[in-house]
């Protein structure tokens, strides 16, 4: 059997490595990091393991071009890979809630949609909000519908126990290109390699997005998003199973500084308190728990899923460069990964 080989221990090489398991393929992940415990994790040490430091939730884009339309199957069989699996192992860190934004200036698509159209493109319990649930007059546009959030660090612990339980092979290295992974004494008779790497080994096209966000005990009933009209955001999203919420952001191409902004925090927080008074609670403040600063693989043209012969014996699929969107369109590419294998035969789902 061909040995596969998965470059990376984010969200989207521990969702593909789990699909490739589930068909029964020999797999092996290779990384730098892996999911570490919310409160151990050092967050300076592994501000490139993005996927610790995602909301993360899934947020519906109203496709305007062929690229989002792809995208946006990919969040809708995400979606309900998301809504099987909470039924399936609700210790997964899944918790399903209603996803409500609010567009202070909202492109043509989103004033196009209506409640027919919104359940068409697969949104579920959609409904347009009207003015007087608006948070103040700036806002011109909102909805409401429902969605998910992950507690990131328990859900990419699952995927990984669930990796290893099932006979996945696990090593921690760290790799100067996907190549590499073919000649690992370790791994003999590598076939193919996917890299799920995030900035994809030098791609030209890839770049940092800095983020920094503010983790609150504070609860939400909801996760809650607002476009302002200078193109900023304010936003919360629940992570529970004891994670808190988190308050948010920034993005900030090619910055890479380290330090959280006290400043920053501050503002992110009045803001988002303004947007959704319900967050202070009865006690009317934030609990901070944690500052946090991460950088989104970004990808000028979005992600890279292409297949790439090597030679003759050898096989890389890229799968990298989802910038902030890796949870919500994970197992979209997961499955995209396998049609790009299709030399290999695929036995049923176990």
């Amino acid at each position: 059997m061909a040995q596969i080989v998965v470059i990376g221990a984010g969200v989207i090489g521990l969702s593909t490595a789990v699909r490739l398991r589930q068909d029964g393929h020999k797999v092996a992940i290779v990384a730098k990091e892996f999911p570490s415990p919310f409160e151990t994790v050092d967050s300076k040490a592994s501000i490139n393991y993005t996927s610790q430091w995602g909301g993360a939730h899934n947020r519906w884009v109203i496709s305007a071009n062929e690229m989002e339309q792809r995208d946006h199957a990919m969040a809708l069989r995400t979606f309900q890979h998301m809504d099987s699996l909470v039924k399936s192992n609700p210790e997964a860190g899944i918790t399903f809630m209603p996803g409500i934004e609010y567009l202070e200036d909202p492109p043509a698509q989103y004033q196009a949609l209506t409640e027919e159209t919104a359940k068409s493109l697969g949104l579920v319990d959609f409904r347009l909000l009207n003015k007087r649930e608006f948070p103040d007059d700036k806002v011109r546009w909102g909805c409401e519908y429902k969605t998910w959030c992950v507690n990131p660090m328990i859900y990419c612990s699952f995927l990984l126990r669930k990796f290893s339980w099932s006979g996945g092979q696990v090593l921690r290295r760290e790799l100067s290109d996907a190549r590499e992974a073919f000649s690992m004494k370790e791994l003999p008779n590598v076939r193919y390699v996917v890299n799920c790497s995030g900035f994809g080994f030098g791609d030209p096209n890839s770049f940092i997005t800095r983020g920094q966000t503010c983790a609150v005990a504070n609860f939400s009933p909801a996760t809650v998003t607002r476009q302002n009209a200078d193109g900023s955001w304010t936003f919360c999203v629940p992570r529970n199973f004891d994670g808190g919420t988190i308050i948010g952001g920034t993005k900030e191409p090619d910055n890479w500084d380290t330090e959280p902004s006290v400043e920053v925090r501050e503002k992110l927080l009045k803001t988002f308190a303004a947007t959704y008074p319900k967050i202070l609670g009865d006690d009317g403040e934030y609990r901070v728990l944690k500052d946090v600063v991460g950088r989104r693989p970004t990808r000028k043209g979005g992600l890279r899923l292409e297949r790439e012969e090597v030679d003759e014996k050898h096989t890389i699929i890229h799968a990298y460069g989802l910038g902030g969107r890796g949870f919500e369109m994970s197992w979209g590419v997961a499955e995209g990964v396998l049609e790009l294998l299709g030399d290999l035969k695929i036995t049923p789902r176990l």
